[in-house]
């Protein structure tokens, strides 16, 4: 039995396939640690538990039973990058004390390094600005940060200034002890006014750089009201009960209604053409000026780390939102 090799860097995607005539019925993670003797079962766990491992194109529990002729492909994460440098970039700073930092995150700023974005995020803002920040637990070098939001997202963020503040601020985001209120602009008309999607997000099966809903996945479920109804495009505001990566895009995305202007998730061009020749000009003209999804993270309420009572941070709609928002509203017949 020819066992796959573990390329050297660490960070290729190794496919195992289990051959027809295969009769051991084995365990996903107990065949992955025999077909690749380097890693330890414990890290083959953690991989399948990162839905870093697929059996037959979709995530697995550790548990599952691999049938014979099943494909099972390991991605491997990148390798621990090297420690941020601080950088002399300008935050817009809502609030600053001894514990923490709650900055309106602009459109454009990744949080943390990442492939691509070596210099300009708001770690590099951080570290320009704080000499001793604790880091997050983890493979990255994430001073001060808690949470994130995605690089074309706006809005308010908390920054942990000490050890203590991390602590306490990374309990209350695990447990989603905390109130978060979004904006978004989203394709169509809602028939409701106010409703919950309940629906699970697990890594999409056929590119990794995406999220789907997928019976395999986590728990997510958002809150979601209308607040503005412009006929081809509806303001929401939403509510988080869980923090699942891309988890607003992925939702509208999976009801119908993906955001305005996101282009990962099916928000550029979506039913322009079922639109009267009036709506479809404004539509393509308001996409070409905004060069995101129209996203925001508006209000942030938590429990202060240091004295413990509830405190909440809202930043208003940024300029390229509103206008959008102000074009909409100029359209609609009085």
């Amino acid at each position: 039995m020819k066992k796959p090799e573990i390329p050297e860097d660490g960070v290729n995607r190794v496919t195992i396939e289990v051959e027809d005539g295969y009769s051991a019925a084995e365990r996903l993670d107990v065949l992955v640690t025999t077909r690749l003797p380097k890693i330890s079962r414990s890290r083959v766990k953690r991989l399948i538990s990162d839905q870093a491992v697929l059996l037959n194109g979709a995530p697995a529990k550790a548990s599952a039973i691999v049938p014979p002729g099943s494909v099972v492909e390991v991605t491997f994460p990148h390798p621990p990058r090297p420690p941020a440098g601080p950088e002399d970039i300008p935050l817009d700073v809502l609030y600053e004390d001894e514990d923490i930092l709650v900055v309106n995150k602009p459109a454009g700023m990744v949080v943390h390094p990442a492939a691509g974005h070596d210099s300009g995020t708001l770690v590099n803002a951080l570290l320009g600005r704080y000499q001793n920040l604790p880091t997050s637990r983890g493979p990255t070098h994430r001073p001060g940060i808690v949470h994130r939001l995605d690089k074309d997202t706006t809005g308010v963020m908390v920054v942990a200034r000490n050890e203590n503040a991390m602590t306490i601020l990374g309990k209350v985001f695990h447990d989603h002890d905390i109130e978060r209120e979004y904006i978004a602009l989203a394709w169509g008309d809602f028939l409701k006014d106010r409703g919950t999607i309940n629906a699970p997000i697990a890594r999409h099966i056929g590119d990794r750089k995406r999220f789907a809903v997928h019976e395999s996945g986590k728990q997510a479920v958002t809150h979601w009201k209308v607040l503005e109804r412009f006929g081809f495009v509806t303001m929401l505001a939403l509510r988080l009960e869980t923090g699942r990566t891309h988890q607003i895009r992925v939702h509208l995305e999976h009801k119908g209604h993906p955001v305005f202007g996101d282009n990962t998730y099916g928000g550029r061009m979506h039913g322009l053409a079922r639109l009267t020749s009036r709506q479809r000009e404004l539509g393509r003209n308001l996409l070409a000026d905004l060069t995101r999804q129209a996203l925001h993270a508006r209000l942030l309420s938590f429990i202060h780390p240091g004295t413990s009572e509830r405190v909440c941070f809202s930043s208003e709609l940024p300029s390229d939102m509103q206008h959008v928002v102000d074009q909409l509203r100029g359209s609609i017949p009085i």
